[in-house]
């Protein structure tokens, strides 16, 4: 637990870091997530921090009333709308420093309620490390500033690969039964294996092509990804991460 709550606030110290050099202005460019702003994505993840934050605190959802959205935007989102961009940053650093100091003390075994379901921390943890991750890969590109993938992406594929059977589930589809092997290059060279070695379904490529996949922010048919099988290619077509209905994700590019 320790390791992965170091690496929740490196994934988050470094989307702040990368923001920093972002002029202000561009905090109001459209992101590749429709109806969002750079803005939306930070005061999303500042808003979701704080709550999950209250959460590791006193193990139960709260019940709070949740402010009129406005299009897309859910939450506080539409409140950080008025917010300058340094109140809005220093409220997600306000949150996420809550956030760690809730998480530190808690057994890897605690379930902690999320989403309309529980988790176990350390499945709660990583999904915090996912979503900062992925929604920062929106933040990054509307400020016109490459993501730099990192050896942290580990956590964010066992969770895409974990959560298989959730992902058609979470489409009313029924699981595969098919099992599926999983080998990615880390942005660091290592290897990452998941499933059977001997399995006839399988998904090669880079660590960060697999979780922009299992993010949706990416279609598969625009990475390097080979998919062997029905099952695989079967999978990357539903793939979903993150909690909540099933997302529409991204378009292929057409050169398909």
């Amino acid at each position: 637990m320790k390791e992965l709550i170091d690496d929740l606030v490196a994934e988050q110290d470094y989307l702040d870091a990368a923001l920093a050099g972002v002029p202000h202005e561009r905090w109001d460019v459209a992101s590749p997530a429709e109806g969002w702003l750079l803005r939306d994505c930070i005061a999303h993840l500042a808003d979701s921090d704080d709550l999950a934050a209250e959460i590791a605190a006193t193990g139960e959802f709260p019940q709070r009333e949740e402010p009129p959205g406005e299009g897309v935007r859910r939450g506080r989102q539409v409140e950080a709308l008025a917010m300058s961009v340094d109140e809005l940053t220093e409220w997600w650093r306000q949150a996420r420093a809550r956030l760690e100091t809730a998480l530190r003390p808690l057994d890897s075994k605690t379930r902690l309620p999320w989403a309309g379901r529980s988790l176990g921390v350390r499945s709660f943890t990583t999904a915090r490390l996912m979503e900062c991750w992925s929604h920062g890969l929106d933040a990054l590109e509307a400020g016109g500033v490459e993501a730099v993938d990192s050896d942290r992406l580990r956590h964010v594929a066992h969770l895409g690969y974990a959560t298989r059977d959730f992902a058609y589930l979470n489409r009313k589809m029924e699981p595969s039964a098919a099992p599926l092997r999983v080998e990615l290059e880390a942005p660091s060279g290592a290897r990452w294996t998941w499933g059977p070695e001997d399995a006839a379904d399988r998904i090669v490529g880079t660590a960060g092509d697999f979780c922009r996949v299992v993010t949706q922010r990416i279609h598969y048919l625009d990475t390097e990804l080979a998919a062997e099988g029905d099952a695989a290619r079967e999978f990357l077509r539903v793939a979903q991460a993150f909690a909540g209905p099933p997302g529409a994700g991204r378009q292929p590019s057409g050169e398909h």
